[in-house]
């Protein structure tokens, strides 16, 4: 009756709520841009550290394999080693043993020989007509005569004596120098063979420490790159629980629905003009 408009109150309250709503909308927009672009930097992240723990779990087994193959490696060639150097030894003592032998083989058939010889000399001269004279002996009776046949005979055997003993002599020295040949041959071969041995056992435990060292390295890169997963995990985790909407149940739906139309409901009763 006085010509207020009774709906003021009511149009105010209504276009309040639409400023609140468009506003809301507006926040809602820019919640949706920060969840899209945090949502898209995060999972691109966490995928390119997923990926570099992959790959460095990768390089770490590959190095640890190489190493186990070269200390195994290693080992077989320390064996060899042990082996031959057993080997040398064993022949050494052979060689030894035998050059001991011969020696004393040679002595013997050298002195052998030269008796051998003396004899021969003594009964070449005898009997090829030279008087045996000797100091101090006593002249023969005039009766004493040579027995050629015989003294042949004896020559003949020492002669036979002396050849074998100089066959045996000749035979020792050629199989000591036969002998002393293989084993100088056996022993410089077992010398270069240890000596490459020596240099790859070197250098393939260099490769398996260096290999190892890497190994190290790439566990610390893991590690590093783990715990930066981890934490990106976490802030994912949080990410999607604000970003994500879940589905609601009935019972929740109801229960924001019926609280919301009493809120509205309250709101409108006391702005109404009959309650002014």
């Amino acid at each position: 009756s006085s010509g207020e408009d009774p709906f003021v109150k009511i149009k105010g309250l209504i276009s309040n709520m639409i400023t609140k709503l468009e506003k809301q909308a507006g926040a809602d927009a820019t919640e949706k841009q920060y969840c899209d672009e945090e949502m898209s930097k995060t999972e691109a992240k966490k995928a390119d550290l997923e990926d570099t723990v992959s790959k460095l779990t990768a390089k770490a087994e590959q190095a640890a394999a190489a190493s186990a193959k070269r200390k195994g490696e290693v080992r077989e060639l320390q064996a060899r080693l042990a082996s031959l150097a057993k080997e040398q030894a064993e022949m050494d003592g052979i060689r030894a043993e035998g050059n001991a032998n011969y020696r004393q083989a040679k002595k013997d058939l050298e002195l052998a020989l030269s008796g051998t010889q003396k004899a021969l000399g003594i009964l070449r001269d005898y009997f090829g007509g030279a008087a045996l004279v000797q100091m101090g002996q006593p002249a023969k009776p005039e009766t004493f005569s040579k027995s050629s046949g015989a003294g042949s005979s004896i020559i003949s055997i020492l002669e036979v004596v002396e050849s074998d003993f100089a066959t045996s002599l000749a035979k020792e020295e050629t199989q000591e120098a036969d002998a002393a040949a293989d084993y100088e041959k056996v022993t410089q071969a077992n010398k270069i063979n240890k000596a490459s041995m020596e240099q790859s056992v070197k250098y393939k435990s260099q490769e398996a420490t260096s290999l190892d060292k890497d190994v190290n390295e790439l566990a610390s890169d893991k590690g590093t790159t783990v715990d930066e997963l981890t934490a990106v995990d976490e802030y994912y985790s949080k990410l999607r629980e604000r970003c994500v909407a879940k589905p609601e149940t009935y019972e929740v739906r109801r229960a924001r629905r019926e609280a919301e139309i009493d809120r509205k409901s309250t709101r409108l009763n006391s702005s109404h003009p009959r309650y002014l």
